[in-house]
């Protein structure tokens, strides 16, 4: 029997590290703290709980960077993407899902597998041998955390995250909202019809952003400097950029037709995406918030629509933690001042669900192969699994790394091929040269494995 794998933290890329470690026949523990031990954000004690959103945003595999992440997810065998399939909405070209039946089914999945056990419990302190993961995610214990920065020597990078309210459908007003995907994308007419849309006029978006900027906010503690995530700012921070900022960012009116006034066109229109797959409760796009409650639900019930909206989970904001990757783990994701330990998620400066879970797949593989007595090529860092590492283990400066979704801009650049390409070419470029060498990849592992 091989070595064991301890995985501290079952969220998105601590559970994917278990299952791609087992799947190589190395037997594995999670260490979760939940439900013994809370977070801010998760309500369960299940592996893999979704909580600021439940997309895993583009599913487009040839024109976008992330869809192309899914995909080379689900060419190895990814157990979070095989559950996202296995439990999506509705949403457009987008990948959403329920998420209480995903991170049972996660939960479930695990549990099952004969070489995984789940140890409830804190761990609060660095081993100091075996091999370990540590994918404890942007909520990482106090303890922990502790520990991290007594080792590294550095006071740890943070970054405030902020999650959206939900409503419940129920409790929408359907005689001014409507059901329409923007530029109605989607397969089938339940894809077309996933979102629900509010419009508002150019007086009512005014009032609107008066009041957002003027309701109380969550204030933070003294000595609490860090910034935000770009990617998923809260609403009122936008809209202090500038009154228009929101009209062409989450609230922008392009796409949608008004079907209670065709011939009106809205100064601006708030989106819901379903959050369940019942249809009951409906996730207000783009409006991560910091307001406090009783503002919320004042300054939301503003919306057209939303004016009797009842609320099955209010926003809020929380800290976040990160590493120095860059300076701090080598090329296989390795602490460098502990080799014996493994670093994978958000906890390593990548932000989505998608990408932390990217990163624990590729964390569980590297550990097996280790553990395993196996080689591993250098992941390609064409494909969109190699770009996103490469640019957390030195790709980024460490100086000023920041959290970073997977984008094209990770890429090496395309061939023009004797001429310049248009976004739309040079994307599907992108994508072809990544399928082929990221199949090229598993090909080799799997040929080691054998």
């Amino acid at each position: 029997m091989a070595e064991t794998l301890h995985i501290v933290g079952g969220g998105m890329a601590g559970s994917e590290a278990a299952w791609q470690a087992a799947q190589a026949g190395v037997p594995v523990v999670i260490h979760e703290m939940r439900p013994h031990v809370g977070t801010f954000a998760h309500k369960t004690g299940d592996l893999a709980e979704m909580v600021c959103s439940n997309s895993f945003r583009s599913d487009d595999d040839e024109q976008n960077a992330v869809g192309l992440l899914h995909w080379e997810m689900r060419a190895a065998g990814g157990l979070i993407m095989e559950m996202g399939d296995a439990h999506r909405l509705p949403a457009g070209g987008a990948l959403a899902v329920d998420r209480e039946a995903f991170s049972a089914a996660v939960t479930a999945r695990l549990r099952a597998h004969p070489l995984i056990d789940v140890a409830p419990g804190e761990i609060d302190t660095l081993p100091e041998t075996g091999p370990w993961i540590i994918a404890t995610g942007p909520l990482t214990s106090g303890a922990l955390a502790e520990a991290i920065r007594a080792e590294t020597g550095e006071a740890a990078l943070a970054f405030f995250d902020a999650i959206a309210p939900i409503v419940y459908a129920e409790s929408v007003d359907m005689d001014i909202a409507w059901r329409q995907s923007r530029y109605d994308k989607g397969e089938t007419e339940e894809e077309r019809t996933a979102y629900l849309n509010c419009p508002m006029t150019k007086p009512e978006y005014e009032a609107f952003i008066d009041a957002l900027l003027a309701a109380e906010k969550t204030e933070f503690h003294e000595g609490e400097t860090a910034g935000y995530f770009d990617g998923c700012l809260p609403i009122e921070v936008m809209a202090e950029r500038g009154r228009e900022t929101l009209r062409h960012g989450p609230m922008k009116p392009v796409g949608l037709t008004n079907p209670h006034a065709p011939d009106v066109k809205p100064w601006a229109v708030v989106q819901l995406r379903r959050d369940n797959a019942l249809g009951t409760l409906y996730n207000i796009v783009g409006f991560q918030t910091k307001m406090k409650y009783g503002a919320q639900a004042e300054v939301f019930r503003m919306i057209p629509g939303l004016s009797e909206a009842k609320f099955a989970r209010l926003g809020g904001i929380h800290r976040n933690t990160f590493l120095n990757s860059p300076r701090l783990l080598d090329r296989e994701m390795r602490l460098r001042s502990r080799p014996n330990i493994r670093f994978a998620g958000q906890i390593t400066g990548v932000e989505g669900y998608v990408e932390s879970a990217a990163m624990g797949l590729l964390a569980g593989r590297m550990a097996a192969a280790d553990i395993t007595g196996r080689s591993l090529a250098p992941v390609p860092v064409t494909t969109a699994m190699g770009a996103l590492l490469d640019h957390i283990t030195g790709g980024a400066d460490a100086k000023t790394f920041q959290p970073m979704n997977v984008n094209f801009g990770l890429f090496p650049p395309v061939d023009a091929k004797g001429g310049r390409r248009g976004r739309r070419d040079r994307y599907r470029a992108y994508t072809d040269r990544a399928k082929a060498d990221w199949l090229a990849w598993l090909g080799t592992a799997a040929l080691d494995a054998a």
